[in-house]
């Protein structure tokens, strides 16, 4: 027989995991009928306390859960390297999960590691749990006094510290860059236009091209999704047969290449008359021919940064908690081959 959680408990008064503790521990905050109910409820129900999970004020293990998105992006092998390092100066372990972008497995690795395994998480959304929406997942693991800090893919509607990229002007910068460099007709390639950070670089672009009197056409605005990289030369092919293209922005470093290799087959010469630039300063971007132009997003700063901020929670024993901040990583252009010297 499953053994019965506080989880359980809240599910079945439909109140949060902190009143349920709250009542089992006799506070003086929950009304008397709330607290007698709660613990006749425990104890006609055999509730046994998990004291692996007992509060991190008792006990801490000094490791933390890190959970990323995806494998496949070098952005988050970036990340993770950032992460480990500050975690090894101070003393911590850590255990790393991979979501692959499902709501499911977030929710599973988030349960299994909230037996007082970890003292806190870093963690950026998987893409499914983006598109639903619902956090309550992570909801749950800040009332039950887990601290948390999100990366990149962020749900602005949770209370904890942030840290992301400065996506909208990263993309505006790249504009205005290809455009001052002879380009007037660019392209906007997006795999993740289903996430914020997509959305954000869309807008960047978009505000590019206004401050660059250029105008917007639709067709050469790019979304592919939910397509294996396998594929992307096929889906870019007939745009660029059919339209008049000088310049590529991609949100990621595939999409650049498939790009790139679609020109050259089409006879433009990289980048005396074929500028590509990309998101996220990865390994493909080192060694693609020519090599590529990005903009970085300092992938091992916003992990260090993360780390950081989560470890100051863990070790700040005062009573009065900081309010949660957001951290802005400003990108940087890292000019290369695939693109004129600006």
């Amino acid at each position: 027989m499953k053994r019965l959680t506080i989880k359980d408990i809240a599910k079945e008064f439909d109140v949060s995991i902190s009143t349920v503790s709250k009542a089992l521990n006799d506070s003086y905050e929950i009304s008397v009928s709330t607290k007698e109910k709660i613990q006749k409820y425990a104890k006609e129900n055999n509730y046994k306390p998990n004291f692996n999970a007992l509060s991190l004020k008792n006990r801490q293990t000094k490791t933390i859960g890190i959970l990323i998105p995806n494998m496949l992006n070098y952005f988050f092998a970036q990340v993770f390297n950032g992460m480990e390092k500050v975690a090894n100066e101070k003393g911590y372990k850590i255990i790393s999960c991979i979501s692959n972008e499902s709501f499911k497995k977030e929710v599973e690795t988030i349960e299994m590691l909230s037996n007082g395994s970890i003292d806190g998480f870093i963690l950026s959304l998987a893409e499914e749990t983006v598109l639903k929406n619902n956090f309550k997942h992570l909801e749950d693991l800040i009332d039950n006094g887990t601290p948390i800090v999100m990366f990149d893919r962020v749900a602005e509607s949770i209370k904890c510290d942030k840290v992301i990229t400065d996506d909208f002007d990263g993309a505006a910068k790249t504009v205005k860059y290809l455009a001052k460099t002879g380009s007037k007709n660019i392209a906007f390639i997006s795999t993740i236009s289903n996430l914020k950070v997509g959305k954000k670089r869309h807008q960047g672009y978009l505000k590019g091209l206004e401050d660059a009197n250029l105008a917007v056409d639709n067709n050469i605005i790019i979304n592919i999704v939910n397509e294996d990289y396998k594929t992307y030369e096929s889906i870019l092919k007939p745009i660029f047969d059919t339209n008049k293209i000088d310049a590529v922005i991609a949100t990621d470093e595939s999409s650049a290449i498939a790009a790139m290799k679609v020109a050259q087959k089409n006879g433009r010469k990289i980048p005396e008359n074929f500028s590509v630039v990309s998101f996220s300063n990865g390994i493909l971007a080192r060694h693609s021919s020519p090599k590529l132009t990005t903009v970085s997003q300092h992938g091992e700063i916003m992990g260090a940064t993360a780390a950081e901020m989560l470890i100051n929670r863990l070790e700040d024993k005062s009573d009065t908690k900081e309010a949660p901040q957001t951290v802005i990583i400003k990108t940087d252009l890292v000019e290369r081959n695939s693109t004129k010297k600006g």
